[in-house]
């Protein structure tokens, strides 16, 4: 697959059902890190994260018989609430499996947009093994939230706006989860700027696709809880993913738990906005890279803004 081409097609294609995100310039963290910093804010998106993008466009792609027999996904919020989302707008049945311990804020968003909740396991591998088992038995599609081509080339339309909205970037700095997002982006932004700097960024805590390119394979690690539950959890053995990360990413940025929540601290008392965990871990990246990004001009991917109220509670204690 032409991934920058597919890239531009899925732009086209879902751009009737998602936002143009802000791109802004941020004074505030321009004058912490010495760099020129900006924050593509998919936290404004139709769901409160950037998966809205990826979640339609494979919905679009579709054949009317599969629409009509209904879809099926696993998710510990953003995705679901995404599938939810681009089911609803297609006239489309989704059901979304969930972790128990999934976030009540995402929950409540994934409710919100129509889909039915179904609850297995304890984590997102568990649930997501369960959906693909429904899949399986009743032919409904199953709805990946990051391992399906046409996911990647909706998460990298985001690199599509970037390009129209500024000058160029010297680097940019998005967290890694299944590598969807940093997949789909980074080989969009190359292709255009093919001198910029990727940065990859995750928790200690969960940090699967990072270590796994430094393995060189797909490592089967175990998680352990973090703000950053959006990137959280394992990487498939036969990721489309995983390639596509081994060969975008420029370097990797790893942040403690102490670190992400300074950094979302910060981010919401200079910029007044919320952000997720995951989009905290992309600041605190920025904040642990200042001295190497001085002079440069950095882009932040706020991939999201779900966050509950007993989360920003627990920050500002």
């Amino acid at each position: 697959m032409a991934l920058p081409k597919s890239i531009q097609s899925a732009a086209t294609q879902i751009q009737p059902f998602i936002r143009k995100t802000p791109l802004i310039h941020s004074k505030a963290f321009s004058e912490l890190t010495g760099a020129d910093v900006w924050f593509k804010l998919e936290s404004f998106q139709v769901t409160g994260s950037f998966k809205a993008r990826g979640a339609t466009n494979k919905l679009l792609s579709l054949a009317d018989e599969e629409k009509a027999n209904g879809v099926v996904s696993a998710s510990t919020g953003n995705h679901g609430a995404a599938v939810a989302y681009a089911a609803g707008k297609l006239g489309i049945d989704c059901t979304i499996y969930v972790p128990d311990d999934v976030s009540a804020a995402k929950l409540e968003n994934m409710k919100q947009f129509g889909a039915k909740i179904e609850v297995h396991g304890d984590d997102c591998i568990k649930a997501e093994a369960k959906a693909r088992e429904v899949s399986e038995e009743s032919g409904k599609i199953y709805i990946s939230p990051y391992n399906d081509p046409f996911v990647m080339a909706g998460q990298g339309t985001i690199g599509v706006e970037i390009e129209s909205q500024c000058q160029g970037l010297d680097a940019i700095i998005i967290s890694v989860g299944g590598g969807g997002l940093i997949g789909g982006t980074a080989s969009y932004l190359k292709s255009v700027w093919p001198e910029i700097n990727m940065i990859g960024c995750s928790p200690e805590n969960s940090a699967v696709m990072i270590h796994s390119i430094k393995a060189g394979r797909v490592l089967a690690l175990e998680s352990k809880p973090t703000l950053s539950d959006g990137t959280a959890g394992g990487v498939e053995k036969d990721s489309i993913t995983f390639p596509i990360c081994q060969t975008v990413i420029d370097e990797s940025v790893l942040v403690t738990e102490d670190e992400i929540k300074q950094a979302m601290i910060l981010y919401i008392e200079k910029e007044h906005q919320l952000l997720e965990g995951a989009a905290g871990t992309a600041v605190a990246a920025l904040v642990k890279k200042k001295d190497d990004l001085k002079g440069k001009r950095v882009g932040v991917v706020i991939c999201g803004g779900n966050i509950s109220l007993d989360t920003i509670r627990e920050l500002l204690k």
